[in-house]
């Protein structure tokens, strides 16, 4: 049987510190930068999509080249951790030129946003892909696994939320200094926070599953990545989170034309913080029935919870903030499994190509993560237009707040849904996880060559 690797609790500590730093950053730019473009540089909402879908284009490009590199580098602190000594401080820096409003002509403007803007993703690439490749390291075990990543994903959520919580309040505070609404010293502050978080986590964090004893190149890590069926389902699953992100760009737009106050939107950033708490239960679950089944249960729940808020309406804010309290928990407990379950695949791809990659496996998680944002926010500039809202404007017609509405409800009942269905073709169960690690243990250990150990185990041959 394979070694199980236990985490010591102080590492989880720090591996949860890491990502609420790193997602100070995410959350500011997820959340507020379109509204920085459009109501704050002063640019046009289309202008804004063509920059998030341009920066995606450039993704494509760089994000699997970036970890395919990072599968080939081998130095004294391990694979990955020298990554989360580098990144901090590029992260810090392109996260505040993003939220710079330079006072130049439009076309100046239009064009600082989009290179500022691709330069944030990436820099975030760099951090990302080695943070999330460090949960295949701290251990091969898949509950230990499981137990990581809900460490990482509580940290990533409840950095969202800070940044929800806490930026709107010091952007009023800054703005009676500035002419930029206060976003720039606010990101400041709420960086310069961040900033040791991340650098504690690179100190505390440890690798301690060993590299593939064959050298890996970049040829192989795309090899290994073409392999890794089970990956594509999760990452088309994981990329129809964009409905919700969807919601939450257009949850500024609705608590200020909505419900008159604008924050109510730190409502929003505690949610996410009750909700991480509440997903520490998730490890328990997933003792007690299969990750996939779990999935699919949480977007049956949120499809649920959608369609009683839009029946029940806005009215009465306490029950609305309660349904969209439900609804946030379903959708991190599930993104907490998907990126457990992508941990796991990398064994697989592993086991059929005697290549460990796991940095290129992640990559497709960073990447589908941004690329689920940027479209997210192209359509929220497409779907403002679409409902005819004006910016800027002090009051919107009656059409634009039931589109609003329409916007943050149902659309995500939709993302639910279509994630529902993908999940369906997942098969790469907890039990041919842990037969595959067994199977890699005596491989290692008996030093056989790929072909060998399946002649030895036919019956693996229905994993797929």
């Amino acid at each position: 049987m394979a070694m199980t690797m236990k985490i010591p609790s102080r590492e989880l500590w720090s591996y949860f510190g890491y990502g609420l730093g790193q997602c100070f950053s995410f959350g500011l730019v997820g959340s507020f930068i379109n509204y920085f473009y459009t109501d704050v540089l002063g640019i046009s909402a289309l202008a804004a999509s063509s920059i998030f879908l341009i920066a995606r284009a450039w993704d494509a490009i760089h994000d699997p080249f970036f970890a395919s590199i990072m599968d080939t580098i081998n130095s004294r602190l391990g694979k990955f951790r020298h990554f989360l000594l580098i990144a901090p401080l590029l992260i810090t820096g392109v996260t505040l030129l993003s939220f710079y409003k330079i006072e130049a002509d439009m076309t100046t403007k239009i064009l600082y946003a989009g290179v500022t803007y691709i330069l944030w993703g990436t820099m975030y690439a760099i951090s990302d892909i080695p943070f999330w490749s460090m949960s295949s390291v701290m251990t091969n075990d898949s509950g230990q696994r499981t137990r990581a990543v809900t460490a990482a994903m509580l940290g990533v959520n409840a950095g969202i939320a800070c940044a929800n919580i806490f930026f709107p309040k010091l952007a009023a505070h800054f703005a009676q200094y500035s002419n930029d609404k206060g976003y720039f010293m606010a990101a400041l502050v709420m960086l310069l926070i961040g900033l040791p978080l991340m650098l504690n986590g690179f100190m505390q964090i440890k690798e301690r599953v060993p590299p593939s004893p064959e050298k890996v190149t970049i040829r192989d890590t795309f090899h290994n990545l073409r392999q890794n069926k089970p990956l594509f389902i999760i990452l088309t699953s994981f990329f129809f989170c964009l409905f919700h992100n969807v919601a939450g760009g257009l949850n500024i737009y609705f608590f200020i034309y909505n419900m008159k106050d604008a924050s109510l939107q730190m409502g929003i950033g505690i949610i996410g913080i009750v909700a991480a708490i509440v997903c520490l239960i998730v490890p328990m679950l997933t003792r007690r029935m299969y990750k996939r089944k779990l999935f699919m249960i949480l977007c049956g729940l949120d499809i649920a919870v959608r369609i009683v808020m839009w029946f029940v309406g806005y009215q009465q804010t306490v029950l609305l903030f309660i349904l969209l309290g439900f609804s946030t928990l379903f959708v991190m407990m599930s993104n907490i499994l998907t990126s457990s379950m992508i941990a796991d695949t990398i064994e697989y791809a592993e086991y059929h190509t005697n290549k460990r990659c796991a940095a290129i496996t992640f990559s497709g998680q960073t990447f589908t993560g941004k690329m689920s944002v940027a479209v997210g926010g192209g359509l929220i500039g497409v779907f403002l237009m679409v409902i005819d809202y004006v910016p800027q404007a002090q009051t919107q017609s009656s059409s634009v707040l039931t589109g609003l509405f329409f916007g943050i409800c149902l659309l995500p009942a939709i993302g639910s849904l279509i994630r529902l269905g993908c999940m369906s073709f997942f098969t790469f169960t907890e039990d041919k996880h842990a037969e595959i690690c067994r199977l890699l243990a005596e491989r290692r250990k008996e030093n056989l060559p790929t072909g060998d150990v399946e002649e030895k185990l036919e019956k693996l041959a229905t994993i797929n």
